[in-house]
């Protein structure tokens, strides 16, 4: 676990967690403490590297054709 949570940092993951700090201050301040919770989960999933933005969260698997192309012939009509 250790190994998830200092490695792979980059611009993003960074942007992410001082977002989620940044939710967490404002909502002590203000005292909203649902906002707070809605502020450690967007604390958390930088930190543990999880979300759908992962490493091909979102991705969709490419299909691999078999098929051989045929080759078209085609006529003018006039």
């Amino acid at each position: 676990m250790k190994q998830a949570i200092f490695s792979n940092w980059n611009f993003m993951r960074f942007l992410r967690l001082g977002l989620g700090v940044a939710i967490i201050v404002q909502s002590v301040i203000v005292k909203e403490w649902a906002m707070g919770l809605l502020g450690l989960l967007f604390t958390a999933m930088p930190v543990f590297n999880i979300g759908c933005c992962g490493v091909n969260g979102c991705a969709t698997p490419v299909k691999k054709s078999t098929e051989t192309t045929k080759d078209v012939t085609y006529e003018e009509v006039v």
